[in-house]
């Protein structure tokens, strides 16, 4: 697939089919994620692929998020109830990669450079999911950044999750988009 059609055409699929996607697939998605640009070549990025009760882990940890965040006048039921709703979540995809930067420790590398390899990682699996067929979603949150969730998935010092892609054959029809042409937003200095 061409690189500027991809890039164009790729669009957030919020419904996958619950098909299982071929391991090889999605290790071709995590290899892309490493070869994002990084400074200083610290490779910040951490994952998790979670696939059929490995899903849990996350369901656990939308749980947990929103019982600490819930309403202390909840009875039990409706706590019990909640967190049911918040760890299906978990199961929209038959595949969810949770994504986390680990800033390093070297001085000359500022801690928003370490994110932005990060973020490139997403962008470099989003792409190739698509390349393959896939349709995929980056999805984040408030509860992606919470010490619940944190917790779950045992970040520790300056770790923090950048969001959790879910992988599967699109069940929708991609949406249309439309962007800014880059003339308004684009300032060109020559001198």
């Amino acid at each position: 697939m061409d690189m500027k059609e991809a890039i164009r055409h790729r669009r957030s699929i919020g419904k996958v089919k619950q098909d299982p996607v071929d391991k090889s697939l999605i290790e071709e998605i995590l290899e892309a994620g490493t070869w994002a640009p990084n400074h200083c070549h610290t490779e910040p990025w951490r994952f998790w692929v979670m696939t059929g009760e490995g899903r849990r882990l996350l369901g656990q940890g939308y749980a947990e998020v929103a019982a600490a965040e819930a309403d202390p006048t909840l009875s039990e039921e409706e706590l019990s109830k909640l967190k049911s709703v918040q760890k299906k979540k978990a199961f929209r995809a038959p595949v969810v990669i949770a994504v986390a930067v680990t800033p390093s420790v070297k001085p000359v590398v500022p801690e928003i450079e370490e994110y932005a390899a990060a973020h490139a990682a997403v962008q470099n699996m989003l792409l190739t999911a698509y390349a393959l067929g896939l349709g995929t979603i980056w999805r984040t949150g408030a509860p992606t950044y919470h010490p619940k969730m944190r917790e779950a998935f045992s970040l520790v010092g300056k770790e923090e999750l950048v969001g959790f892609i879910y992988i599967g054959y699109p069940d929708m029809e991609p949406p249309k988009a439309a962007r800014v042409p880059f003339a308004q937003k684009t300032t060109w200095v020559s001198e």
